[in-house]
C-alpha cells in the first residue's frame, strides 16, 4: 500500500473513467450471464422430501409458502455438531434484510442442515437471525442436492461437488439451490451453485472488493476464509 501512485484530481478523474468503461462492460457481461441463467432447462423433482422445521413436519412443496420460486441455502451444520459452519455463518448475516424484499418478488428463501432441528433453533437464537431454517436429517436431500458426503467417500478422500470431483476433508457442504412451482403443483430444480459461486450473494465480500486492501491477506491464509469468525467471536 505504501508504493501506490499518487496522481492529481484530473488525472485521477481520466483513469477513473476509463475504468468505468470496464465496469459497464461487466455489468453488461452479467446481465447476460444472468440471462442465460434463467433460460437453463429445468428438472423435475420427482422424490419427496419432508423435513422438520418451526411449522412442524413439511414437504418440499410446502417450503415455497404460497409462493412459486425457493431458494435454498445449504447450511454446512453436521448432526454431531454444536454450532454452525462459521463461513456459512458468514453468509447468513446477509440474510434477515434480504428475505422480506425477496418475498415481494414471489421468492421464499430458507436455510437447510443437517442438524436436528432443535440444535439449529438453538444456534439461530444465538445468531440473532430471523428466517426459516429446517432439518433434513431424517431425508436425502443433502445427498442428492451433493452437499453431504458419506464415510466411505471421505475415507476414499474425494467426493461429487460443484459438478467436479475434489478433495474431501469434509462430510458437509455449502451451496445455493433453486426451486420453481408451477400451478399444478409441480416442483422442478432450475439451478444449484457451490464453492465461489456464492461470492455473489455475500455483500459484506462485495464491499471488501471496493476498498484498497480487498480481501485482505487471504492468499496467505492456511484457506481463504480462515479470517472468519462467527459474528459473536470476534476479539474488538
Amino acid at each position: 500500500m505504501n508504493n501506490q501512485k499518487i496522481i492529481s484530481r484530473e488525472e485521477w478523474l481520466e483513469i477513473r473513467k476509463a475504468h468505468l468503461e470496464k465496469e459497464k462492460a461487466f455489468t453488461l457481461q452479467k446481465d447476460q450471464l444472468s440471462r442465460d441463467r434463467r433460460e437453463l432447462p429445468w428438472v423435475r423433482v420427482e422424490k419427496e422430501y419432508v423435513f422438520d422445521g418451526p411449522n412442524g413436519k413439511e414437504t418440499l412443496e410446502q417450503l415455497f409458502e404460497g409462493r412459486s420460486q425457493l431458494i435454498v441455502y445449504h447450511f454446512m451444520f453436521g448432526p454431531n455438531e454444536k454450532e454452525g459452519c462459521k463461513s456459512c455463518s458468514f453468509w447468513a448475516d446477509n440474510f434477515n434484510g434480504a428475505i422480506v424484499h425477496l418475498n415481494h418478488r414471489d421468492i421464499t428463501m430458507i436455510a437447510v442442515s443437517k442438524a436436528g432441528l432443535s440444535t439449529l433453533e438453538e444456534y439461530k437464537k444465538r445468531m440473532g437471525w430471523r428466517f426459516k431454517w429446517v432439518s433434513s436429517f431424517s431425508n436425502d436431500f443433502n445427498r442428492d442436492y451433493k452437499v453431504s458426503f458419506t464415510k466411505e467417500e471421505i475415507e476414499k478422500g474425494e467426493k461429487l461437488y460443484n459438478f467436479g470431483t475434489v478433495e474431501a476433508p469434509h462430510d458437509e457442504a455449502h451451496g445455493i439451490s433453486v426451486f420453481y412451482k408451477n400451478e399444478q403443483g409441480e416442483v422442478f430444480h432450475t439451478y444449484s451453485t457451490y464453492s465461489r459461486g456464492l461470492d455473489m450473494v455475500n455483500s459484506a465480500y462485495q464491499y471488501m472488493d471496493l476498498v484498497p486492501k480487498g480481501r485482505g491477506n487471504e492468499e496467505d491464509l492456511s484457506y481463504s476464509m480462515a479470517w472468519v469468525q462467527r459474528h459473536d467471536s470476534y476479539n474488538y
